[in-house]
């Protein structure tokens, strides 16, 4: 290995399946860059739902990739592989990865790592790249979101959900959002939510009959499943589309097909861990050309809801299981 590094790092481990309190501080040997891949001196990592969910034995890590959590981390390109042309040695980059983000080094598919936008911190970076490739690739490629559609987006106050809202009000959609309080629904709105609706208190259904008069929205993106899944459809105008992302509320659903039959829906979905790296570099390409212009002029930005030092992981977690944030909460690796 490189002298510019040490041989062994700190990490966060899984000790074995269960709440916040299985995660610990553990030291790894500094892993090596594959032909493909660079080795990232990792400044900030994001914490996500699906951190949780492999932390409760739920969804384990696919073929080959780290058992350590993390699928997002921002920080500076330390090893290239022998097939990499970019990034270079010394660049500050984000990246997506399939694992390994709760750690001081992590290696990272070079076709997925992103420069840092222009005007963005280093640490915040590591917030943006699992909830940008998600939006874009579940609602404009997937959910074929047009400029002048409508968009519901379930959980307007998470990480998802504040980039589904910014992302789709600058292309020139409007959008309907769903959040558990009366002060997510405000903070959904200052961020450009056309209405949103307070799941607790209000049926979201019926909500936005009222407010398309009852045409209902172009697409919806789901985070939540289960018997959310039946109520989307009644959302959904002709041609609509459903997009599921998680199954929050279960992965079992009974429906009724016929308004689907009748009003020529279209049900999809997708998972983005386990994509190959070529497909997740067509949704780096995009995001460069269609996002990052409006990350850099401001137009679109990265919420976060809070950046704790890793040896407070736990925190961390337990912060995210409340379901009390707003945006991203990110782990921070730099002194």
């Amino acid at each position: 290995m490189n002298s510019k590094f040490p041989d062994s790092m700190k990490t966060i481990e899984v000790l074995n399946s269960g709440g916040p309190e299985v995660l610990e501080v553990g030291t790894r040997p500094v892993p090596e860059p594959k032909s493909e891949e660079v080795l990232i001196r990792t400044v900030g990592a994001g914490v996500n739902r699906a951190d949780i969910m492999q932390r409760s034995g739920k969804y384990p890590p696919p073929p080959g990739a780290s058992d350590v959590l993390g699928l997002e981390v921002s920080g500076t390109v330390v090893a290239t592989g022998s097939d990499v042309d970019t990034p270079s040695v010394g660049d500050e980059v984000c990246a997506l990865i399939a694992g390994g983000g709760y750690a001081e080094y992590c290696v990272a598919p070079a076709v997925t790592c992103l420069p840092i936008p222009e005007g963005i911190d280093l640490v915040i970076a590591g917030g943006i790249p699992e909830t940008f490739f998600t939006v874009w690739t579940n609602v404009y490629t997937s959910g074929r979101l047009a400029s002048g559609e409508t968009l519901l987006v379930h959980g307007g106050s998470s990480g998802i959900g504040t980039t589904a809202i910014q992302i789709a009000k600058a292309n020139h959609s409007k959008v309907f959002a769903t959040a558990g309080t009366d002060a997510k629904c405000k903070q959904c709105e200052e961020l450009g939510a056309d209405v949103v609706i307070n799941y607790k208190t209000q049926d979201f259904v019926q909500e936005i009959q009222n407010a398309t008069n009852g045409k209902g929205v172009d697409v919806v993106l789901d985070i939540v499943g289960g018997d959310y899944v039946a109520r989307n459809l009644k959302c959904l105008g002709p041609r609509g589309r459903l997009v599921i992302i998680a199954t929050q509320r279960g992965i079992k659903a009974e429906i009724n097909i016929l308004p689907i039959m009748l009003k020529q829906l279209t049900v999809t979905g997708s998972t983005l861990r386990a994509r190959p790296n070529v497909a997740k570099q067509v949704i780096a390409d995009s995001l460069r050309e269609h996002v990052w212009p409006l990350l850099e002029n401001g137009t679109v930005k990265p919420v976060i809801d809070s950046v704790l030092p890793y040896r407070q992981v736990q925190d961390a977690h337990r912060h995210l299981d409340s379901g009390t944030h707003f945006g991203k909460i990110i782990l921070q690796f730099s002194d």
